[in-house]
């Protein structure tokens, strides 16, 4: 017998990854084909000027809404509903452990009075959201539970640019789970579906670098650096004399002298790597752990020339540079050479998009 239901079947509604960084905002939209495997439809970004977003901060209101309405037109999207995210600084996240079998109204309650031990704000100032993850490993008949919170100003932030460029905001995450998503999809491409393997996940920004080492989607450790792809743009314009815009647009067209990869790149890209060492020294040292399976980089600066060799040259474990549409469909609306040269900076949009089919 055929079922209504799956011969009507359709898609959830479409939805937008947003991923407004200190220096860029991307966008990525997914689909389905009629097999169920996932096709890239649209993806695009558009830079941002430095300070316009300081520390997840909106600084020029105006200037980044311009920005995203840009980067919507330019990706030819027709869909509204959009996915953004905060970052991890901005979000307070604790798991509880409460009575199973409670309903969604007795669960809240008992949330907002568990939430009151660990918020350091009054709950009328923050926005509150909870999600059961499953049981409790330690007690039986318990449930564990996520909570999320975050001052209302940084939500309704996010929410205005959303809107000034007339799209709908209908989910707000935290930037690290989004690229925790995305990259969950390409630890299952591995060996073994990538089961029990340790993967140190270094997302290299303009100014911070994000480090999270996951195993069977746990976050093992997580730690912010203070380096990023600009210290290179600041090296090229003292070397060079450029002006700092001019740096950035000759880092990106690749327009720069002819001893600027011994003279700058070769030295940066060293010194990157000496810095993705550093960290996973402080994560084999605060924890049981003493090694990764694998290194994966994303972010603007990840595929840098010679980035991945040096850093398994310095920290002798296995180093790739993400791609988080790989195995994807690519749909007509995408450029596939452009999209390829950036695909690592779109780690984080691709995970707020993916929570599309997860709703």
């Amino acid at each position: 017998m055929i079922s209504l239901g799956s011969l009507f079947s359709r898609q959830p509604a479409p939805l937008l990854g947003l991923d407004i960084s200190s220096s860029s905002v991307k966008l990525v939209e997914l689909g389905r084909d009629k097999e169920g495997n996932l096709v890239l439809e649209r993806c695009a970004m558009e830079p941002l000027e430095r300070g316009w977003i300081s520390d997840g901060n909106v600084e020029k209101f105006d200037e980044v809404a311009e920005a995203v309405r840009r980067v919507v037109k330019k990706s030819g999207t027709r869909a509204k509903n959009v996915a953004l995210a905060l970052p991890p600084s901005a979000v307070i996240t604790k798991k509880i452990v409460l009575p199973g079998g409670m309903s969604e109204p007795e669960l809240e309650i008992q949330v907002e009075s568990e939430a009151n031990q660990y918020i350091p704000f009054s709950l009328d100032e923050v926005s509150l959201d909870f999600c059961v993850v499953g049981p409790s490993a330690s007690s039986a008949g318990d449930v564990e539970v996520l909570i999320a919170a975050s001052r209302k100003e940084k939500v309704q932030d996010r929410q205005g640019l959303a809107e000034a460029a007339g799209l709908k905001p209908v989910i707000i995450d935290v930037e690290s789970y989004a690229s925790r998503l995305a990259t969950g999809r390409l630890i299952e491409n591995l060996p073994n579906k990538g089961l029990d393997t340790i993967v140190a996940l270094f997302e290299v920004g303009a100014f911070t670098t994000s480090m999270q080492v996951i195993r069977n989607d746990e976050v093992l450790y997580d730690r912010d650096q203070a380096f990023g792809g600009a210290q290179l743009s600041q090296l090229i314009v003292r070397q060079y004399g450029f002006s700092p815009e001019e740096a950035e647009a000759k880092k990106r067209n690749g327009d720069l002298p002819d001893d600027y990869i011994d003279g700058v790149l070769t030295p940066f890209v060293e010194s990157m790597a000496q810095e993705i060492g550093r960290a996973l020294q402080f994560f084999f040292t605060s924890t049981p752990h003493n090694r990764v399976d694998y290194i994966m980089l994303a972010g603007g600066s990840a595929a840098l020339p010679g980035l991945t060799e040096a850093v398994t040259q310095h920290t002798s474990f296995a180093c790739s540079v993400l791609n988080p549409f790989d195995g994807m469909e690519i749909g007509d609306g995408v450029r596939e050479r452009k999209m390829l040269r950036e695909a690592s900076s779109y780690l984080t949009s691709c995970g707020l998009a993916m929570r599309r089919f997860l709703q």
